[in-house]
């Protein structure tokens, strides 16, 4: 209220500060990814931020192929792996070594078990890392509105969610519309991660393991 006792007049919103004509949307500049060799045949050039999701069943090689795709994104930028489900044991440093992460030591960064909240706070930090992987979704415990909210406080990060499988999609109601949200959708199924998203190479898949794949898929 006012000092003589009036209702201020509301705020006036601008509806063109949202809109934008086509030769100012087709003049901008996005950040993208210079993938190559089979990385770009896969995946194209994707963009350096938003969201990305990689689901399939156990036993496929989805682990192997978040480690390899880490790996291959430290050519630009910091990477950090949440690993919520399995943490820093035995079997991730099984992992690890297995795709040669050394390699990348001084630009990959695993998490050990951090909950949302906490990756949210290391996220916020000045010099924090440019990518995060998150494995997986469903160890966040959080619904669609949860994920919403934590991707937008976040927008200038590359957020990697790995999922659980139910058939050929994700399992549980959120994952299944974090899919749809998704800039890029991987799906994994006998050792080859298949592009499902908004990037696509020529070929549109990449081998995990390629003589396990080209088994399983009969091209041998």
């Amino acid at each position: 209220m006012n000092k003589d006792n009036t209702t201020p007049p509301p705020k006036k919103f601008t509806f063109d500060r949202n809109a934008k004509g086509v030769s100012e949307m087709l003049g901008m500049k996005y950040e993208t990814m210079a993938f190559d060799g089979a990385w770009r045949d896969a995946f194209g050039t994707p963009e350096r931020r938003g969201v990305w999701i990689i689901w399939g069943n156990s036993g496929n090689g989805k682990t192997s192929f978040a480690l390899q795709l880490a790996k291959y994104l430290c050519r630009f930028g910091r990477v950090a792996y949440d690993s919520l489900e399995e943490g820093a044991c035995l079997t991730m440093q099984e992992a690890m070594r297995r795709e040669n992460m050394m390699e990348v030591n001084k630009k990959f960064l695993l998490i050990d078990n951090e909950n949302m909240e906490e990756l949210g706070i290391r996220l916020s930090r000045q010099k924090s890392p440019d990518i995060v992987v998150i494995d997986s979704f469903q160890y966040t415990q959080m619904n669609y509105r949860q994920y919403i909210a934590f991707k937008e406080r976040h927008k200038r990060k590359l957020l990697i969610f790995v999922s659980h499988a139910d058939g050929k999609l994700p399992n549980g109601r959120a994952a299944k519309s974090l899919m749809y949200d998704a800039s890029l959708k991987i799906y994994i199924e006998g050792f080859r991660a298949f592009s499902k998203g908004r990037f696509i190479g020529p070929i549109g898949h990449i081998d995990i393991v390629p003589d396990k794949a080209r088994t399983y898929w009969g091209e041998e």
